[in-house]
């Protein structure tokens, strides 16, 4: 077992990232302690990571508690919490935007990612067209039924695991019969080593685009959430997506939701960061 203090320079807003976190049923996360336990997967190896918020939204600090490679985890960290990523360049590009409010009300919000590629690219497809209430609790039943639990914090399966699953296994779940085929076609590939998620962090958006594209189930939404949770790309914005649709129509008093025209004109003025604006807009409404 080993500990580390971490600084970063501010802001970064550990309170609202949590917050995030904690929709989803499968974090661990303690917002009265300001932690959360991170699933750290190393081959075949699983440790836990515990993060808890020592600092504040201007002088931002962390302290980990964790066992095994110090050095492998403290990267895997930086990456899933972007303590890397200057916020306050980015607030100070949306202030002379549309969405100075929404970036004011969640000043220093961070982009955190998923905390495992093949898990995100999972749950993108679990997610598609389903409210976000029954998305997660659909996610959790697969994970509990599949995944593995190490003192109270879940790990994905894997896709070796994933791919021996049948249709009608997953039916017991309450996955459709397509969202079933689509997660054990992805993990056959992640099996086999066709989805390579490693190399991907070295590939630019169009080229993961292209390859993620083909594969059976996976259309632009699911890639544009992928390349943003799992990779933390700064500059999406998944214009089918529904959440986005009612956040611009509540934040400009819309009577409908905007035409997919009017939210490309919209979006502009956001890049390079619309990841961001994307980020921001689902929190104005969550």
């Amino acid at each position: 077992m080993w500990q580390e203090t971490i600084s970063i320079p501010g802001p970064y807003n550990f309170d609202l990232a949590l917050d995030r976190l904690s929709l989803d049923p499968l974090h661990a996360v303690d917002l009265d302690s300001r932690t959360v336990k991170v699933p750290v997967a190393n081959g075949s190896e699983r440790q836990i990571a515990t993060v808890k918020g020592t600092g504040s939204l201007e002088i931002p600090q962390f302290h980990i508690t964790a066992e095994g490679s110090k050095e492998q985890t403290l990267s895997v960290l930086k990456e899933i919490f972007r303590w890397d990523v200057e916020l306050r360049k980015i607030h100070d590009h949306f202030q002379s935007t549309d969405l100075k409010p929404i970036f004011d009300a969640h000043y220093g919000t961070p982009l955190v990612l998923d905390f495992d590629p093949f898990g995100s690219l999972l749950k993108c497809i679990i997610h598609q067209q389903l409210n976000l209430s029954f998305a997660y609790t659909l996610t959790q039943r697969f994970v509990h039924a599949y995944g593995i639990e190490k003192d109270g914090v879940w790990f994905y399966p894997t896709p070796d695991k994933v791919a021996r699953l049948t249709v009608e296994e997953f039916r017991k779940l309450q996955f459709s019969g397509r969202k079933a085929e689509y997660v054990i076609g992805i993990a056959e590939l992640a099996a086999e080593g066709k989805l390579d998620f490693a190399s991907m962090r070295n590939q630019a958006d169009a080229e993961i685009e292209n390859s993620l594209i083909k594969i059976r189930g996976v259309g632009p939404w699911t890639v544009q959430n992928f390349l943003m949770f799992a990779l933390g790309r700064p500059n999406l914005f998944p214009i089918a997506d529904i959440g986005l649709q009612n956040a611009l129509k509540k934040h400009y008093g819309l009577d409908q939701k905007p035409t997919i025209a009017e939210m490309e004109q919209l979006k502009e003025p956001w890049e390079p960061y619309l990841s961001y604006a994307s980020l921001y807009l689902w929190r104005s409404i969550e």
